[in-house]
């Protein structure tokens, strides 16, 4: 079994894991988490019933009750968890990939999240055990709590928004189910039909084709904004009123207009370590902050975020996590939070590719996926060469690593979901950019 990795259980079904994995896994999670009752909650992706009918008899089977909370969000999931107080939680997604692919996220008390360092890794050991089936059977439970969750959201929407015009594309996934209950008919939708297959694009926002008919449609509607989420609605994505994408990471800054209004008390924020220092100098301008710099992914950030207690958090693939919403992410709150910012924006004159041009201050490589075996040497080779030449004022070696200078820095890591190298470049003009990158290219270029 190939599917389990730092942060959930995800590959293609039926050849990464299949029904009877998803079988084992149910039947050993309430020993692992200790619970006789596990809330479950699936997308729509053509697998997800038949992963679900495993995973619950599996539970079952171990004599704990499954709560079947139906088609639901992610962060409706967590946000179920921590609300009615379950100690286990799983929701069956594959998120932003394709249609073949499915998986879990698995959750814990208070939507605390199982990756692989806290628990994944003894549940891959477990499954490999011969299953005794208790004598006491549990019980499936309907636990349908969209209105509770729905109501949550509305307490965010203020009536300025309407001032806006907005497109959103849903991706054929999850966010379908509330975002027109919330917006109104006021915005453009595209792809608001739950679809499994993804007809129309595949739900990762981060591709490039996958905006295309967002990027198309705002600039035929005269949008404001455009909004973009992936398959399970626990991330979303930006374009400005020229159809332009907006990295994810400066809407960290973004948020900072929301939650430090009138603010004196120094707060605690959260970024990954991929993030532009745009960020947090633009955020020092506006209040008392304190930035911390953390690990890529839910399993890591949502941890810290409670640990820090901190306001809110965000990372560069779209995830944006909240103090009050459990330390936890979700797509559609941080749609309403940032659209509030915006409207306050457009009464004011202020169009959003230029609050963004007053944010972002480098120039920037995006994320560069290099696809080779020797992952380690080529990320060491890369440090060595820079350390070398010229001590970092800063270093960071927690998750890959981020070497910071005067005027420029890099991360690069290994994904932890894909066989990727991932390297990120920050410049103060863009002929550094290129010059730091034509290095980096060169070294990486030898473990190909």
């Amino acid at each position: 079994m190939n599917a389990f990795h730092a942060y959930d259980i995800r590959g293609i079904y039926n050849s990464d894991f299949n029904k009877r994995d998803a079988y084992k896994i149910g039947f050993y999670l309430p020993d692992l988490l200790k619970t006789n009752k596990i809330l479950i909650g699936r997308d729509v992706r053509v697998s997800s019933p038949e992963i679900y009918e495993a995973l619950s008899n599996g539970i079952m089977d171990a004599g704990a009750d499954v709560y079947n909370a139906g088609l639901t969000t992610t962060p409706m999931v967590y946000f179920l968890t921590a609300k009615y107080n379950f100690e286990a939680s799983v929701m069956i997604t594959a998120s932003h990939n394709g249609k073949e692919y499915n998986g879990m996220k698995v959750s814990s008390t208070n939507a605390t999240p199982i990756g692989y360092a806290n628990g994944l890794d003894e549940l891959e050991q477990m499954i490999n055990h011969e299953i005794e089936i208790t004598k006491t059977k549990g019980s499936e439970i309907e636990f349908n709590k969209h209105d509770v969750y729905e109501n949550f959201l509305k307490s965010y929407f203020d009536s300025k928004l309407n001032t806006l015009n907005i497109t959103i594309d849903t991706s054929n996934g999850m966010a379908a189910l509330f975002v027109e209950k919330l917006m109104g008919s006021n915005p453009s939708y595209l792809f608001k039909e739950l679809d499994g297959s993804f007809p129309n694009h595949e739900a990762n926002p981060l591709d490039p084709k996958n905006i295309v008919d967002l990027q198309k449609s705002v600039l035929a509607n005269n949008s404001d904004i455009g909004v973009i989420f992936d398959g399970d609605a626990d991330r979303v994505m930006f374009v400005d009123e020229k159809g332009q994408f907006i990295s994810p990471d400066l809407m960290i800054g973004v948020l900072g207009h929301y939650f430090l209004k009138n603010n004196s008390t120094e707060v605690n924020i959260l970024q990954d370590i991929r993030t532009s220092k745009a960020v947090e100098e633009y955020l020092l301008k506006q209040a008392n902050i304190k930035m911390h710099t953390w690990k890529v992914g839910r399993a890591f950030a949502a941890i810290k975020l409670r640990e820090l207690d901190g306001l809110w958090g965000g990372e560069l693939a779209g995830h944006y996590y909240f103090k009050d919403f459990y330390y936890s992410d979700s797509g559609i709150l941080a749609m309403l939070l940032i659209l509030d910012v915006v409207a306050d924006f457009k009464k004011n004159g202020t169009s959003v590719s230029t609050l963004m041009s007053s944010i972002k201050a480098y120039a920037n490589s995006g994320e560069i996926n290099f696809q080779i075996e020797q992952k380690k040497e080529a990320m060491e080779a890369v440090r060595m060469h820079f350390s070398d030449s010229e001590p970092p004022t800063r270093f960071l070696d927690f998750d890959g690593y981020r070497l910071e200078f005067p005027d420029w820095w890099f991360n690069i890591r290994p994904s932890n979901t894909e066989p990727y190298l991932r390297l990120i470049v920050e410049a103060r003009s863009n002929t550094i950019l290129n010059e730091k990158l034509t290095i980096i290219k060169n070294i990486i270029s030898n473990y190909n």
